[in-house]
Formats: C-alpha cells, sequence, structure tokens
C-alpha cells in the first residue's frame, strides 16, 4: 500500500487525528504539510520532522488565508498529490434555543465552507491521481440533540464529497470522506473534563465497547488514498466501532471498568497465518479475493460449486490452499465444511461471503417466486448459514465480510432478486455488528459496483448489457477490476480496519454518488480499451 513521494496537506495537523496522520503519513515517505491555526504548535511539529516537511498556519474559515497558504505551496512544492480535510470545530452540544446564528454560521464556515475552498484550490493544483480526504462524522448520518450546526455542517460535507467526486472524476482526481464515530483525541477530552459527556455511556453504547484510536481512522485514510482504492470515488466510510447498527434500547456492550486497554494502545497483532474462507471464491472477484490474501500468506480455502475451477486456482497458488465443492444453498454441505475446517485449523480467522447468482432479465410480471427463492436461497440465505456456522469457529479478532452490491443502494429493474438478497446481506452486516462486537467479531460489506469480470463479459457479448452506456452512467468512466474489489476486501479483514464494523464501502467509481441527469462520463469510449483487456 505504500505510496511514497506525494505531497500531502493535512489540516488539523497539531492534534488527535492530524496528528496520527501526520506522523503515519511522514514515517512512510510522504511529504507532509501540516496545516493549523495559529498557536497550535504546528510550525514546531513539522520542524520536528525535520526536511522536506512544512508546517504553516492557518484558518481554513477565511478564503485568504487558504489562498495565501496554496500560494506558499505552491511555491516550494508545485504540485499537491493528497489532500486531507481534517480540520474542524466540535459540537457546542447547545439547546436549539440558545445556539445563536453566528455560533452556527461559525461552525459552517469551519467545517463545511473551509474544506470546500481547500478543495478547490488542491484540485487546481492535482494532477490526474490526486486524492481528497474530507473528514465527516456520524454525526452527519445520524441525529443527536444539541449538536444542530456541527451535524448540519457534517451531513453538508458528505454531499460535497459525492458532488465533487462526480465533478471531478473526469480530472482523474478521487474525492472520498471517512466518518468516524467517537475517538480518544483532545476534543473529546474537553468535552469530558466540562462535563458535556460521559464516556463510559458512550462506551456501553458503542459494540466494540471503546472509543477509537486516532490512528485507527488515520490508517482508513491512509487505505483511501493508496493506489489500492483507486476505483474509490464518492463513498463514505464509517469508521465507528459498530455505533450506527445500534438500533435498540439498552447497552449494546456491558459496562468496563476503566479505560478499556485497546483504546489507549494497539493490541499485540498475531503473527501467524489467518485461516481464511472464500466463498464463490474460484472465479471473478472471489478468485481476485483468495489471490490477495494468499499472497499474504494466509491459508485461503477456496469454496465453490465450480470444483474443476477451484482445483485449478487452488494448483496455482502454495500447496497449503485448498479447493472445496460447496453449495451454500444447501445447509448441510455448509456445516460439513465448517466441521472440516474446525476439525482441521481448529479456527476461521476470516469468512468472505462471495457466492451468489444473478437473477435472470425476465420482466416482474413474469417472474416466479422459485425465481426469487433460487436467488435468496444463494446470495442472503447461504450467506447467513456460513456466518453462523463461522461464528463458532471464530475467535476476538475474527471477521466476517460480505460482498454486496450497489444494487442494495440502487436497485435495478428488473433485477428485483438480486437486489433484495444484496440488502438483506447489507443488513446481516449490520445486525451481527451490533450483536457480535461485544465479542470481538467484526462484520462489513464491500459493495462492488460494475466490475469487468468474465460473467460482465459474457452479458454485453450476449447484448444483455450496454458496456459503453454503463461506462457513461459511471463518473470514472470506467468499469472497475476485481482487483479493485479484492484490495478493499483484504484491508477492511486486516488489523488496519480494527474499528470499521458494521460499515458498508462502495467501490464502484462513483456510481452510487451520481444522481444528476445524463451522463456521469464522456471518457469511456478511450478507457474500453483499457480496461477490457
Amino acid at each position: 500500500m505504500k505510496q511514497a513521494g506525494r505531497i500531502v496537506i493535512i489540516t488539523g495537523a497539531a492534534g488527535g487525528i492530524g496528528r496520527a496522520l501526520v506522523d503515519l503519513l511522514a514515517r512512510e515517505g510522504d511529504t507532509v504539510v501540516a496545516v493549523d491555526l495559529p498557536g497550535s504548535g504546528v510550525v514546531e511539529l513539522a520542524r520536528s520532522l525535520g526536511c522536506p516537511h512544512l508546517g504553516l498556519e492557518c484558518d481554513v474559515s477565511r478564503e485568504g488565508d487558504v489562498l495565501a497558504l496554496y500560494g506558499r505551496i505552491e511555491a516550494q512544492f508545485g504540485q499537491i498529490g493528497v489532500l486531507i480535510n481534517n480540520a474542524a470545530v466540535g459540537p457546542a452540544m447547545a439547546a436549539t434555543v440558545d445556539t445563536g446564528v453566528d455560533a452556527f454560521r461559525r461552525d459552517l464556515a469551519v467545517n463545511l465552507i473551509g474544506p470546500f475552498v481547500m478543495a478547490r484550490e488542491a484540485a487546481r493544483r492535482m494532477r490526474p491521481g490526486g486524492v481528497i480526504v474530507n473528514f465527516a462524522s456520524m454525526a452527519g448520518v445520524v441525529g443527536n440533540p444539541k449538536r444542530n450546526a456541527y451535524a448540519a455542517s457534517k451531513a453538508g460535507l458528505i454531499s460535497l464529497t459525492k458532488s465533487l467526486a462526480c465533478e471531478w472524476a473526469s480530472r482523474g482526481i478521487r474525492v472520498t470522506a471517512v466518518a468516524p464515530g467517537y475517538v480518544r483525541t483532545p476534543m473529546v477530552a474537553e468535552l469530558e473534563r466540562a462535563g458535556k459527556i460521559d464516556l463510559a455511556a458512550v462506551r456501553r453504547r458503542v459494540p466494540m465497547g471503546r472509543l477509537a484510536r486516532p490512528v485507527e481512522i488515520a490508517l482508513a485514510v491512509r487505505f483511501l488514498i493508496s493506489s489500492e482504492a483507486r476505483y474509490i470515488t464518492g463513498s463514505v466510510l464509517p469508521v465507528d466501532g459498530g455505533w450506527m447498527s445500534f438500533n435498540q434500547p439498552g447497552d449494546a456492550h456491558a459496562p468496563v471498568d476503566g479505560t478499556p486497554p485497546a483504546e489507549l494502545s494497539c493490541p499485540a497483532e498475531r503473527t501467524d497465518a489467518r485461516i481464511v474462507l472464500v466463498t464463490g471464491g474460484a472465479n471473478g472477484i472471489g478468485a481476485a479475493v483468495v489471490r490477495r490474501f494468499a499472497s499474504n500468506g494466509d491459508t485461503v480455502v477456496i469454496a465453490d460449486r465450480d470444483r474443476d475451477a477451484a482445483t485449478v486456482l487452488a494448483a496455482s497458488l502454495d500447496s497449503k490452499n485448498l479447493a472445496k465443492s460447496v453449495d451454500v444453498a444447501v445447509e448441510s454441505e455448509v456445516v460439513a465444511l465448517f466441521e472440516e475446517l474446525r476439525a482441521r485449523f481448529g479456527r476461521v480467522d476470516v469468512l468472505v461471503n462471495g457466492a451468489a447468482v444473478a437473477d435472470t432479465f425476465a420482466a416482474g410480471i413474469e417472474q416466479i417466486p422459485a425465481d426469487i427463492e433460487h436467488v435468496l436461497g444463494v446470495n442472503l440465505t447461504g450467506a447467513f448459514t456460513c456466518a453462523r456456522e463461522a461464528i463458532k469457529a471464530m475467535g476476538p479478532g475474527g471477521v466476517i465480510l460480505n460482498l454486496g452490491s450497489i444494487n442494495s443502494f440502487l436497485p435495478v429493474a428488473p433485477r428485483h432478486a438480486y437486489g433484495a438478497s444484496k440488502a438483506g446481506m447489507d443488513m446481516l452486516t449490520r445486525c451481527m455488528a451490533a450483536e457480535l462486537g461485544p465479542v470481538g467479531i467484526r462484520t462489513v460489506t464491500v459493495a462492488p459496483g460494475y466490475i469487468r469480470t468474465p460473467g460482465v463479459a459474457q452479458l454485453a457479448k450476449a447484448g444483455r448489457i450496454d458496456s459503453k452506456a454503463i461506462g457513461r452512467r459511471i463518473p470514472m468512466g470506467r468499469m472497475g477490476r476485481p482487483e479493485d474489489i479484492a484490495h478493499a476486501a483484504f484491508f477492511l479483514a486486516s488489523s488496519d480496519a480494527s474499528y470499521i464494523n458494521g460499515s458498508v464501502l462502495y467501490v464502484d467509481g462513483g456510481w452510487t454518488s451520481f444522481g444528476d441527469a445524463g451522463n456521469a462520463s464522456e471518457l469511456y469510449d478511450e478507457c474500453f480499451a483499457e480496461v477490457a483487456h
């Protein structure tokens, strides 16, 4: 994932998540331009890192300050590779009737208008391959009392992320966002000291039972700005420990005495190979996922109805990887598979629920229940059965990764059963995140857009889909590659994603962010040949 040598601007860099980002990216070889308010110590911070890193003081809510900032950066570095819009003012926690308009405008100026101006000026100086990451918040997704201005600004920033991603995709610039939950930062510590937040209550509300460490957010950003996230734009990645997946009265986690150790420092990582089961792993996206985990030295079990393809793939990898013929729609076969894996390995560390079938393109009035039941049996019930059995074989640190689809967010007629199955899978992810977070098992969905797999190529050849029309609908102007999904899956299953739980990450070239009429891109014709090969 290392991509050294970029000029990376980080706002709000002097403390908390910003400081974690500065340390992480500078250590990996990027040149960091650390930006923060006057008197924040940002100049001294950059000086401690040594040359060529730079610390600059700037109030991002003042356009004149931002223009001067970019003048200085351009004069010294010439171009910009990455902008991380982290600067923000926290929630005032004031009742609506006690909130003045000036205070409301101040939050918008810092948290929304400032990031827009920063992004605008960065984009003017970026070449294709540039990346912008905005810091949203779960407060911009779910309602919170007494946080009107802060929450509205973060919701606005999420919308801005999507619209800029669509506009700038043709320039080769990706725009994404992270939406952190509660993080152990100086901002949160100040709220606790002021009596405006009860961290013990917060921990009970988080399925994982703790706040995030700043570096956990920084690691998510590191992935989003990497080349491995090259097909991700317009997406918002929640990093909240499962907060937004819990939806019932009471506590999501049992009370915790004091501060959980994992909130203060990273637990020791295991060094042995993981046992990874990939269903539907013989072809297309599944095969790419298998190869990615195998290249890491993990032991991969390829479960697929296509016995021959699974066997050939396993033979092409290290001899420790296995091929198993399994129909996930048959409960007895799934149970037998997991019994065999427990007997052989003693555990399963990662389950990738990738087995899926597509429904017919018949009109809804022509479809019969059996058609729907077949798709649901494989895509949803099969995924549930695999997850149920995997849980029995998992310990703390286990990950269940579901392969969803853009069709759960934007259904496509007449693929009624497929969209329904993937929407159900997204909800399985959230329900299990809320249930399993307390025992240390994470669940996540990676949702592909249109990916150039052999199956998609066959549909195009048969005239069932119009590849050029699809390309024009994608802001990035092209379909993705199976490897794009594999990289996202590998990240989400890794310790770098240790606070990502219950989230859905769209890897779709901006498809789910585009809501305008007409085409999102006119570049598909020139990209088609490159992708097709």
